[in-house]
């Protein structure tokens, strides 16, 4: 039988403001109620811290938003996430919505590879639409479907490149037939549920008195309609370029990217608050998932995400001829 919790017992707990965002267990007295041993009755609530302030902390649990007294905590510490569905996509999968971005994206198939050559967006080549998507079965042996890519780019005036998920057989086997890892671009894909990274985003800027920050500080989005089969463009910017951000649909799945703050507004929640406005957008047009990518040798976007709700789905890499 477990030993009745005394009460200065209450309140030992690493919890605090910081786990915002974070999804926490918490057990906590319930004032009133007596439990089966006869001492004070205790409550665990699992989920998503949504706030900590005014000495409530609110989370997210499976049975909606609970309210705990900060006073009424007895123990409690951040979880790891729970398991996304989303993981039963397979890379190849949850890459294929990135080609809304590119309107102009050529893409051929070799078996279950994709072949991708785009122009120049905003004055530069992107790796993404000008590599080959070399996820599943290419049909062929893979000397051949290497042998493919490079002639298939080379006629189009591209540096042969392959994006392969990192430590998988494919990427093992180009490198063994002399492709290597270029060195740069590596990058975590990141996925969430759209409503709960909102209500996460929405949670984390509680807090912060936007009312009181300059006008050109805030957020001016803009809406651009639909290119091709994607359902259309949402641009969301925060003064005259100090933080930006774009969304674009494919079905049910939003694809975020060019997010980015001026190096001298940093650390202010500006991110954040570019994540929380594409979201909304999302939602309100029906997306239920949202990716993003994130590069490996940038650990704090990685961090920022993680703490929104965001998951790593797979790493990728890209791989060039010698």
């Amino acid at each position: 039988m477990p030993p009745t919790p005394e009460p200065h017992a209450v309140g030992r707990h690493l919890l605090g403001p910081h786990v915002v965002g974070q999804r926490v267990v918490v057990r906590h007295l319930v004032r009133g109620e007596t439990g089966p041993t006869g001492g004070p009755a205790l409550n665990d609530v699992l989920g998503v811290c949504l706030s900590w302030r005014d000495g409530v902390v609110v989370i997210d649990s499976d049975r909606g938003p609970v309210e705990v007294p900060v006073a009424d905590i007895v123990s409690g510490k951040p979880v790891p996430p729970r398991p996304s569905v989303r993981h039963r996509d397979s890379p190849r999968s949850v890459e294929l919505h990135t080609h809304a971005l590119w309107p102009d994206l050529v893409a051929e198939p070799l078996g279950e590879w994709v072949l991708r050559c785009a122009p120049a967006y905003d004055g530069r080549l992107r790796r993404r639409a000008n590599s080959a998507l070399a996820m599943g079965d290419p049909g062929q042996p893979l000397a051949e479907a290497s042998a493919a890519v490079q002639a298939w780019h080379r006629e189009r005036d591209r540096e042969p490149m392959v994006m392969a998920v990192a430590g998988s057989e494919v990427e093992a086997g180009l490198l063994g037939l002399g492709w290597r890892d270029l060195g740069n671009g590596s990058a975590h894909c990141q996925v969430a549920g759209v409503a709960k990274a909102l209500r996460t985003s929405n949670a984390v800027l509680v807090g912060r008195d936007t009312a009181s920050m300059p006008r050109s500080d805030r957020s001016t989005p803009r809406y651009l309609s639909g290119v091709g089969s994607a359902a259309g463009h949402f641009v969301v910017e925060l003064g005259d370029g100090t933080a930006t951000g774009r969304a674009t649909l494919d079905d049910d799945w939003v694809v975020l990217d060019a997010i980015s703050v001026a190096p001298d507004h940093r650390r202010q929640g500006l991110a954040t608050r570019v994540v929380a406005e594409l979201l909304d957008w999302a939602a309100s047009q029906g997306a239920r998932t949202a990716m993003l990518q994130v590069e490996t040798d940038n650990p704090g976007a990685g961090r920022l995400y993680e703490r929104l709700g965001f998951v790593t789905h797979h790493t990728y890499r890209y791989l060039v001829t010698r």
